[in-house]
């Protein structure tokens, strides 16, 4: 069982938590039109679906862990509908979408770039995508020491990647950059390590690891609203 499966009802009982204010700033942040057919991949319990839910014509998130996307079913309305499927093999034909996204997903993707190559194909010409990560720190022993306490935590972790590294990407894709905004956030490490499932000696080894000591973790979390 992976930890996604095993933590699934504190994932979607934080995210319930702060769905309002993620709505909110997800609304302000892409100025969605009203009538578009949008993505969520790697939606998980589904925070960045249900988020755009009552400001589009229909969403569709997908995610491989079945017991995140039953949380997201649970929370769904009418016009939002959740499959089981792999962030870099989308199920969907070219130019389906409108609109297209990943919250906090890229790092636990092997292989970020096609995961942001198969939200470029599957979305229209024109249309515009949104991608919200935690950022790698700009010095390299920071931005090593980060993902080595990421990966104690929660093994399912790959790699934080850096704003240049995404720009690139966006680039490659022809992707081009509408507007962005960076968030610092501080976060409890105990509740940082309860969310991933971490416990025992593996909390234990993520604890001697936290880059900012044991109380708070600080993250840079980046977000960027980009065009076709």
């Amino acid at each position: 069982m992976s930890r996604f499966a095993r933590t699934a009802d504190l994932v979607a009982a934080r995210q319930d938590a702060r769905a309002a204010e993620l709505e909110e700033q997800v609304v302000a942040f892409v100025q969605p039109r009203g009538d578009e057919r949008a993505l969520d991949s790697g939606t998980g319990a589904g925070a960045l679906a249900l988020a755009l839910a009552a400001h589009v014509a229909e969403v569709v998130g997908v995610d491989v862990e079945p017991e995140l996307l039953a949380r997201a079913r649970e929370r769904a309305p009418a016009n939002a509908t959740f499959e089981e499927a792999d962030a870099t093999r989308l199920p969907f034909p070219d130019d389906c979408f409108d609109l297209a996204g990943t919250l906090r997903t890229l790092h636990h993707v092997h292989r970020p770039e096609v995961a942001v190559a198969e939200l470029v194909r599957v979305t229209r010409p024109g249309g515009r995508l949104i991608v919200i990560d935690q950022l790698a720190p700009l010095d390299p022993l920071e931005a090593l020491a980060v993902d080595r306490f990421e990966r104690a935590r929660d093994p399912d972790h790959q790699r934080l990647l850096s704003d240049q590294e995404l720009r690139h990407l966006f680039e490659a894709n022809g992707l081009v950059l509408v507007r962005e905004r960076r968030v610092t956030e501080r976060r409890p490490v105990a509740g940082f390590l309860d969310v991933a499932g971490c416990a025992g000696e593996a909390r234990e080894a993520a604890l001697a690891l936290a880059p900012h000591g044991p109380d708070v973790f600080v993250v840079e979390v980046a977000w960027y609203l980009l065009r076709l």
